[in-house]
């Protein structure tokens, strides 16, 4: 049996971070494995994931100079997204994690997280104070350029 390196969990949990959509080609395991996650993780296993997600988009240069968490803090961070992920993976969606990586392979893990950041993100920004420091960018677009783009006229 193929065994999961440390290296394939970071690069799943980096495209988690991407947020990106996944393709609708996913199989009936990795359906099963998502439902699972998703199902599976409490409010503040989502906030545990998004601070994780935070902590490292934070590592970019263009963004780095927003953010100020410590090492220290960083790797704590890290261990509580590291003993989530094992959790997840080894005891609350152990038989689904299994049956996907077992039919539809290492994608199907990858596919699986991101749908729960998928669900995180959407609660993420959901919360009103969220909604409400975004909600400036609408003050702060011209209108008439825009309609001068889109009209008024909707097909």
């Amino acid at each position: 049996m193929k065994s999961i390196s440390a290296s394939f969990v970071t690069v799943t949990l980096l495209a988690t971070a991407a947020l990106l959509p996944r393709p609708a080609l996913a199989g009936p395991y990795t359906d099963d494995l998502s439902k699972c996650l998703v199902s599976q993780t409490t409010e503040q296993d989502k906030a545990t994931l998004m601070t994780w997600i935070f902590s490292a988009i934070s590592l970019n240069p263009n963004i780095s100079k927003l953010a100020n968490i410590t090492p220290a803090q960083r790797h704590q961070i890290n261990a509580d997204m590291a003993r989530l992920f094992e959790t997840l993976m080894t005891e609350r969606c152990r038989a689904e994690s299994m049956q996907a990586y077992k039919y539809e392979g290492s994608t199907a893990i990858e596919s699986g997280f991101t749908v729960l950041g998928q669900v995180a993100g959407r609660e993420l920004f959901n919360s009103p104070d969220v909604t409400k420091g975004m909600s400036e960018l609408d003050s702060l677009i011209d209108k008439k350029k825009m309609q001068s783009v889109f009209g008024g006229e909707k097909k």
